[in-house]
């Protein structure tokens, strides 16, 4: 049994979903529609799941959240009015970018605009190299400079100078000028992302300037709330997988990027990993907007500083998610050429799909399956929202009517199959493409509409086991509470690996190491993963490998030559040069044991289904009511009131001692 009641709220584009861990072990959880102040939703979720554990909210001793804030600012544009303050001559750096071209051969493509107009950018008379500082600047000219940013009623200023990562030296003498003369958010480059890379570090920035004062007011709300319902303030979710309280991440807003997907991730690492035997997991979580799909392999989750939101560069440390807009609420639809389409215009929370009954007319993903049998129209979906079969038909009639289909059962099956092949390519997008083999991974399966994609998705993949968690329907939050608590830093060095000084980088990671410690709540508690980024002399990307406890060079050198082999083949007889180095801290929490009891009869009566496009009479079952050590041989339906697990002909799936399903392909072992 846990020792304290543990809360998880994770804000999704459809659903806020929300997990209460009893003393006792038991799991409650809880869906309530998203509202456009995301602290409403998240406190009306968290008094729900109380209500429903005959709790108080003031008996909660744990509350951590994810949150999609700094997503939904950053894909809207709608984040706050923001200031460039860079080197002179500089000014174009985040408009110039890498030069990439989006669209090779499309000549009409676009980038998107940057989030700092060209008239908020302004120059410094400064310089620095990576030797010292050449010229300062001049102090007169900063406060000049801070009365011009106050005349465009900025309300956020990055600030990203020439070489601020290996001498932050004027950076901080002008961050410390405007935060005394400007009422405004200030992000320095060098307390964001202290690494080299004019382009990214500047980018990295500017985002961390954009979402702060969304994201300071949004968790200031959730705190003032959380403190007026006697609730504890919330541990907020990174977008690397670990947790950090509240005001950590005022101060550190870009972390959050990928909160809710990250959380997800984690969900499925607590529950799913430990359900196979394979090399890891492949992570697909589909909710009502979009699916995510990461990997979690040798015991850890996958992560990268090379991900892009919203098509700009976020240098930080996250979770290595790929998205792709096909979720349950995915808009299907026939481009100029007669092809149909899914997404990534979604129908949202509202109007909603079709099926919903709020006015939309436009047929999406969920319309399909509801037309398919996989989900039915007595279904009550997140516990309380019921489904109108012909609004869906007559939406998915529409579309064939549009596509030269036979009708909506026809156009159904399209909608449903082109969804699993856009998610097959973000499959692969994580496996392939970094070098590993879906076959030899399970796939874990989550969200409100994953579990029924999941059996489909694997045949696609060759895949010949699927995990789906016994809170698959609420797996982020639920990651939530097993979420360690953690933080990141990195700093550039660079040398070659055969002149490498061990003392004096071993000087570095010590640094590196007090500085995440500082953050925690406990730093004594703490665990140091020290990382380096190498690369091959010549190439302008690195990998990063585990030091250890000691730097050894090589040691190191070997274990980037097998990840190099790993990620692209092959393996060079070339120098090797140490580019960066990273350290992560983290305080481990106790991966919540969950208590399973099967209750009730499971058969509760059968209906058709379509599969191969036939229709065919399925079981359809309950699924807490399933015992442990049972067998559901396909087709059947295995129905929650936050999911619908669909185990297609040739598919079983047995029932683990905690509740998981695992599905597995007639023949496969």
């Amino acid at each position: 049994m846990t020792d304290e009641i543990r809360v998880g709220a994770d804000v999704g584009g459809t659903f806020t979903d929300v997990v209460l861990l009893t003393e006792e072990d038991e799991l409650v959880t809880a869906k309530v529609p998203t509202t456009d102040d995301q602290s409403e939703a998240v406190l009306e979720g968290v008094r729900k799941a109380c209500e429903k554990a005959d709790l108080r909210p003031r008996d909660v001793d744990a509350f951590s959240h994810a949150m999609t804030v700094t997503t939904n600012a950053l894909l809207e544009e709608s984040g706050a009015r923001t200031a460039l303050v860079t080197t002179e001559g500089f000014r174009d750096v985040l408009e110039i970018g890498r030069q990439d071209r989006p669209a090779l051969y499309d000549l009409n493509a676009e980038k998107p605009d940057p989030l700092v107009p060209r008239r908020r950018r302004f120059e410094v008379a400064e310089r620095a190299t990576p030797e010292g500082v050449e010229r300062a600047p001049d102090e007169a000219a900063v406060r000049d400079l801070a009365d011009e940013i106050r005349e465009t009623d900025t309300e956020s200023v990055a600030i990203a100078l020439l070489h601020a990562y290996a001498d932050p030296a004027n950076e901080q003498a002008v961050a410390e000028i405007l935060r005394e003369e400007l009422d405004a958010s200030v992000s320095a480059s060098h307390e964001v992302l202290a690494a080299f890379r004019e382009y990214e570090r500047t980018a990295t920035t500017v985002v961390d300037a954009y979402v702060t004062p969304k994201i300071d007011a949004y968790l200031g709300r959730l705190v003032e709330r959380a403190v007026e319902a006697e609730i504890p303030p919330p541990l907020v979710m990174q977008s690397n997988g670990g947790i950090a309280d509240a005001e950590t991440v005022r101060d550190h807003a870009v972390t959050t990027c990928l909160s809710g997907p990250a959380a997800g991730v984690v969900g499925a690492h607590a529950t799913a990993e430990g359900a196979t035997d394979t090399a890891g997991v492949v992570t697909f979580d589909m909710g009502g907007t979009s699916s995510d799909v990461s990997l979690v392999r040798e015991g850890d989750v996958e992560r990268t500083t090379e991900a892009e939101i919203g098509g700009r560069p976020v240098g930080v440390p996250m979770v290595d998610v790929t998205t792709v807009g096909a979720g349950g609420g995915s808009i299907a639809w026939v481009d100029s050429g007669g092809a149909l389409r899914v997404g990534p215009e979604s129908a949202g929370a509202n109007p909603g799909p079709a099926c919903y009954g709020r006015g939309g007319e436009r047929p999406t993903v969920t319309d399909a399956t509801l037309a398919l049998g996989y989900l039915d129209g007595d279904t009550a979906l997140g516990g309380e929202l019921s489904l109108d079969t012909d609004a869906a038909h007559d939406a998915l009639a529409d579309l064939a009517d549009e596509a030269d289909l036979a009708g909506p059962v026809e156009a159904a099956r399209g909608v449903y199959r082109v969804a699993n092949a856009n998610t097959t390519r973000a499959v692969r997008a994580v496996t392939v493409e970094r070098g590993h083999d879906p076959r030899n991974f399970a796939l874990a399966a989550f969200g409100g509409a994953g579990p029924m994609h999941a059996a489909a998705l694997a045949e696609r993949l060759d895949v010949g086991r699927v995990v789906v968690p016994r809170a698959c329907g609420v797996l982020s939050a639920f990651g939530l509470l097993a979420a360690d608590e953690s933080r990141d830093a990195v700093r550039t060095y660079r040398t070659s690996l055969d002149a490498a000084d061990s003392a004096e980088i071993e000087g570095v990671l010590a640094e590196l190491a007090d500085e995440v410690r500082a953050d925690l709540r406990d730093p004594e508690a703490a665990a140091i993963a020290r990382q380096a980024d190498l690369r091959y002399s010549g190439q302008s990307f690195e990998l990063p490998v585990e030091v250890g406890e000691s730097f050894d060079p090589e040691t190191v050198a070997e274990r980037f030559h097998d990840a190099h082999e790993t990620a692209s083949g092959y393996r060079m007889d070339e120098a090797v040069e140490l580019v960066g180095l990273r350290a992560r801290a983290t305080v481990a929490r106790e991966t919540p044991a969950v208590a399973y009891e099967s209750a009730g009869e499971a058969r509760v009566g059968e209906r058709e289904a379509n599969f191969g496009g036939e229709f065919r009479e399925v079981a359809v079952n309950r699924r807490e009511a399933l015992a442990a050590g049972r067998e559901v041989s396909g087709p059947a339906i295995c129905e929650q009131a936050d999911s619908t697990v669909v185990v297609p002909p040739e598919w079983r799936a047995g029932v683990r001692e905690d509740g998981t399903l695992v599905l597995e392909r007639e023949g496969d072992s």
